[in-house]
């Protein structure tokens, strides 16, 4: 049995991936500033911030792998995005390289891309960021790289948005308007491909690597879904699973890019500028590199992993009361606020 620890254990994807250890025998240390989503006897679980050496040094000693997850939205507030994802990424990592800890993965994401103007984008497209949030993700791909080159085996996963059960966000947005047989607007036509990625299959991906030799390990990787389509297509599929007959209706583009970008400077929406911009263009990346070096292999594609989350939320929504706030929107396992937008269904 060996030991790996897991930052960011509570989080959606921290909370699959350690699940997905503990059930193939990992002995499992999770790690996160809030208690475990779903506490389990056989995982040992830190209340600590990402940033405290001190406790991060106490967590990881003694382990086998470090997967670095925990990371802040790019809702937060700048100062606190390059906190938590770089101060946090160089605490983790070094405390794990200064413990002599073999393998480290950092979870890193393709934002570091910021809007590529080729696709399939491919690793070694430079990084070009674009907000504070992708501007600390590269940031913390650079220190995670300085490990490397000083001798430590490093993976860096580049994940697309991921989806799954618990995952909140902008998509509890589109499952709610669809649950009240609403119709669901997109910027222009909606003929864009964009990518994503099951939790499933990024866990997928971890294991890989943790798996993998060390040459092949030690590298950077993009991982997303090989099978996807357009938004429209992707968005119209949760339209038809809620069965009210409604469809994705288009908003001429640059009159809405304008109106949602005044609305999130007046922070009346939680759309934030990069995420408008990628709806605009196409956005996949290549995963080549991950099928040819660690036999990386997704499963499902972005209908699958989008109707799946979808069939999660139906079972497990919480309906508010009237006049009840919404959750902070802290976490991906929170629906978004969605402010102005909420008044906008009126029309749909």
């Amino acid at each position: 049995m060996k030991h790996i620890v897991v930052t960011g254990a509570a989080g959606m994807l921290g909370t699959h991936l350690v699940r997905r250890l503990a059930s193939e025998g990992w002995s499992v240390t999770g790690v996160d500033v809030r208690p475990a989503a779903a506490p389990n006897g056989s995982v040992r679980h830190v209340v600590a911030d990402v940033r405290d050496r001190a406790a991060m040094s106490a967590a990881v000693s003694g382990a086998d792998a470090v997967v670095h997850c925990a990371a802040a939205l790019p809702s937060y507030p700048a100062e606190q995005i390059r906190s938590i994802i770089v101060d946090g990424t160089r605490t983790v990592l070094g405390a794990a390289a200064s413990a002599g800890v073999p393998r480290l993965v950092h979870m890193s994401s393709t934002a570091v891309y910021g809007l590529p103007t080729v696709v399939p984008t491919t690793e070694e497209y430079p990084r070009s960021p674009v907000d504070d949030y992708s501007r600390a993700k590269a940031a913390a791909e650079v220190v995670a790289e300085q490990l490397r080159s000083d001798g430590n085996c490093v993976s860096i996963l580049r994940p697309k948005t991921f989806l799954g059960p618990g995952r909140m966000g902008l998509f509890s947005m589109l499952f709610e308007w669809a649950e009240e047989g609403r119709h669901f607007p997109v910027l222009g036509r909606g003929d864009v491909r964009i990518q994503m990625l099951a939790v499933d299959d990024l866990i997928d991906g971890v294991l890989a690597v943790l798996h993998a030799p060390e040459r092949h390990a030690n590298d950077t990787y993009n991982l997303a879904a090989a099978e996807f389509s357009t938004i429209r297509d992707d968005f119209q599929s949760v339209l038809d699973a809620a069965g009210h007959g409604r469809r994705v209706v288009s908003l001429p583009a640059r009159p809405a890019l304008l109106t949602l970008r005044l609305l999130e400077l007046s922070r009346l929406s939680p759309v934030y500028g990069r995420l408008l911009h990628k709806l605009m263009a196409d956005s996949y990346v290549s995963v080549d590199k991950a099928s040819v070096q660690l036999g990386f292999n997704p499963t499902f594609s972005n209908r699958d992993a989008i109707l799946r989350t979808y069939e999660w939320w139906q079972k497990n929504r919480v309906v508010q009361s009237p006049g009840e706030q919404a959750r902070s929107g802290r976490t991906s396992q929170d629906p978004w606020r969605q402010g102005a937008l909420s008044a906008a269904k009126v029309f749909f």
